[in-house]
């Protein structure tokens, strides 16, 4: 039986990807809003309100988790991209997603993303091999990745999370 809290597997941390790599993974970040919009638009509240799997997020909390995750994932690149090896700041997902404004309705994180995700694909598309190769580190995992890590991490963050989305919306 698949594990319901991470039905792609593992997220990747290579720290390497080839060209043909790097071009899916932006194509899965640009990719994402709209398939989100399409996948969770019109749903009734009744859907949105019902988690992916038992303890787990509602789909309401995992749009707006989506949203919070890849503006900190923009934030972590743009540190990556003009810093050297800059310690990025963690944050406790599990607790952002309990506060009040993952009750909003999925629009504002819907436009959010629309955005973010448009400038994030245009920056990576713009990238030199060298910059491809600068590294970052992260505290909380004790690990130091590059930014061709951070684009695989959040081009299989997205399906990931629309993989839960699935579940509940069939």
């Amino acid at each position: 039986m698949t594990d319901a809290r991470y039905p792609l597997g593992p997220m990747p941390q290579r720290l390497a990807l080839t060209p043909q790599e790097r071009a899916e993974a932006v194509q899965a970040i640009r990719a994402l809003p709209a398939e989100l919009r399409a996948l969770v638009e019109g749903q009734p509240d009744t859907v949105l309100e019902t988690p992916y799997r038992e303890g787990g997020w509602t789909v309401r909390q995992v749009v707006h988790h989506l949203a919070d995750s890849h503006l900190n994932a923009v934030v972590r690149l743009k540190l990556a991209l003009t810093e050297d090896n800059p310690t990025v700041k963690p944050y406790e997902e599990g607790d952002w997603a309990e506060l009040p404004d993952t009750r909003l309705p999925l629009e504002p994180s819907l436009s959010l993303l629309d955005g973010l995700h448009t400038r994030w694909a245009a920056l990576l598309e713009a990238l030199t091999p060298d910059q491809w190769a600068r590294e970052w580190t992260h505290p909380a995992q004790g690990q130091t990745f590059t930014v061709d890590t951070l684009a695989a991490m959040y081009a299989w963050h997205g399906r990931h999370h629309m993989a839960h989305i699935r579940r509940v919306t069939g």
